[in-house]
């Protein structure tokens, strides 16, 4: 079944990442109409969660925001699409560097680097990142269910030169390249909420307690990461630019949970800039009313 799943979606995805931009997009544009006006997808989650993060906006602001998020989201799915044939002239054009300079001057150092971000903008095409950083890239990802999607899936996201993960395995894979004295730089994607019985740490959020990731913090002190944060913004459609952000390159001297903190306090700082690029479409804040006590 998955091989017959696979044989019938697979070449039509194929087909369409070989269009041009300017086709994809009139698709984005159709498949947003019927997305948020037929199927009304997910459209009251979305309002509720820009309600609990901008309660000082007015609706008719947060209902334009949630249009604009809408028509990005389907903008991210025919760029993700894309990104199966996306060459490296067309991907470095539309997707730039502000300051790599300041990654590869830890990397000429020769420090490994956690590069935490957030699900902003288009992080799907940060696959790039290895034609302007001099250093070897990697990344964590959830393994998909169907193994033929899962090769062709991993193939197209390490053919610039990322090498993926499994998430389970990304510790374990730090850790022997650690003792093999290899450097790196690693991909933490840290602002989606972990599993409860996996929290350590609550925080602020747009002023709302939820449990946050704390693993990237854990792994920069365990094997003396430099820690920046990368975030992405969109300069006009099908163009983004990125930029790299230093939290520390000393996380040994923090108490914990502070390098955590200064990733959310960025992250926060970065979507209030262009909110309606970030992931809304998730429950971002469905468990503020179980916040421990020692966390209130």
């Amino acid at each position: 079944m998955q091989f017959i799943l696979f044989a019938i979606t697979y070449p039509i995805i194929w087909m369409l990442s070989r269009l041009p931009m300017r086709i994809l997009y009139m698709k984005s544009d159709f498949f947003y109409f019927l997305i948020y006006y037929v199927f009304r997808y997910r459209k009251q989650v979305v309002l509720d969660n820009l309600k609990l993060a901008f309660p000082e906006k007015p609706e008719v602001e947060l209902l334009q925001i949630r249009k604009k998020f809408f028509k990005h989201l389907m903008d991210l799915l025919v760029e993700s699409v894309k990104a199966f044939s996306i060459s490296e002239k067309e991907i470095l054009k539309r997707y730039t560097y502000s300051n790599p300079e300041l990654v590869n001057k830890y990397a000429a150092e020769g420090r490994s680097i956690a590069l935490m971000g957030a699900h902003q903008s288009n992080w799907e095409w940060s696959i790039s990142l290895p034609k302007v950083l001099n250093i070897d890239m990697y990344g964590a990802y959830t393994k998909l269910n169907n193994t033929y999607y899962e090769k062709v899936v991993r193939d197209s996201r390490e053919k610039f030169g990322v090498i993926g993960y499994k998430t389970s395995e990304m510790v374990r894979g730090m850790q022997k390249r650690f003792s093999a004295k290899q450097q790196g730089a690693y991909i933490l994607l840290s602002d989606q909420s972990p599993q409860l019985h996996k929290t350590y740490y609550w925080r602020a959020f747009f002023d709302i307690k939820v449990p946050i990731h704390t693993g990237a913090e854990m792994l920069s002190k365990r094997f003396d990461l430099v820690v920046i944060n990368y975030v992405t913004r969109r300069i006009k459609r099908g163009y983004y630019k990125t930029e790299f952000q230093l939290i520390t390159d000393t996380p040994k001297e923090f108490k914990d949970y502070q390098i955590t903190d200064l990733y959310t306090e960025l992250t926060e700082k970065n979507i209030r800039e262009q909110p309606e690029f970030y992931l809304w479409s998730h429950k971002r804040f469905k468990h503020r009313d179980k916040v421990p006590t020692e966390f209130k």
